[in-house]
């Protein structure tokens, strides 16, 4: 009976604990966590939504997306953002890389059809075009590109909204984000703020 009652009374603190703490860690800290960055952070917290000029969402600064037509065209007027191996492309929901090894035929193959069109497109050497061109993002959903592929695109952008080139490079200058701390990583543009600032240039 004592055995009995100790066990009993083992179970119920043990219960009453894992009431405690779930409703202290699994409630009560997902609440305030979620207050302070909607105090101190809600751009970021809210997944640093952009907008357009009447309030309706057109991407996030975190997320790449495609520019390309209907058809999947890329569409010559606008830079164009990393390839993406998620889902089947941008897809937030399924955020990934290929999984491919540097040696995988069909990688290998992927990106020499991605360096020709681009080469054919911009009208550039194919020894020119760097690897953040022809190459998909860890996650699939990389919203910047490399100074160097933003620059490369600049002839092919200005002639297709018939702008002189020397705008648009200017454009870019303007959009390169240098290193986080001055060391980490490399400088960068975001795809939909350049492509906002052009559309813009227009209006």
């Amino acid at each position: 009976m004592t055995t009995a009652r100790t066990s009993l009374r083992t179970t119920g603190v043990a219960v009453r604990a894992m009431l405690v703490l779930t409703a202290v860690l699994g409630v009560g800290y997902v609440l305030l966590i979620t207050a302070v960055g909607q105090l101190a952070l809600p751009h970021q917290a809210n997944g640093s939504l952009v907008r357009d000029g009447d309030g309706v969402v057109v991407g996030s600064e975190l997320i790449g997306q495609g520019w390309t037509d209907a058809e999947g065209a890329p569409l010559p007027e606008y830079f164009q953002s990393r390839p993406s191996a998620a889902g089947d492309g941008y897809d937030g929901a399924a955020s990934s890389g290929s999984n491919l090894g540097p040696e995988n035929d069909d990688l290998v193959a992927a990106i020499g059809e991605r360096r020709s069109a681009i080469a054919d497109g911009d009208g550039v050497a194919p020894g020119d075009i760097p690897a953040d061109a022809v190459t998909a993002s860890g996650s699939g959903l990389d919203p910047d590109i490399s100074a160097e592929y933003a620059a490369l695109q600049a002839d092919r952008v200005a002639a297709a909204r018939g702008i002189p080139t020397g705008e648009v490079q200017e454009l870019v200058r303007a959009h390169v984000q240098q290193r986080d701390l001055g060391f980490l990583g490399e400088e960068r543009v975001n795809v939909l703020e350049l492509n906002r600032a052009l559309d813009a240039l227009q209006d």
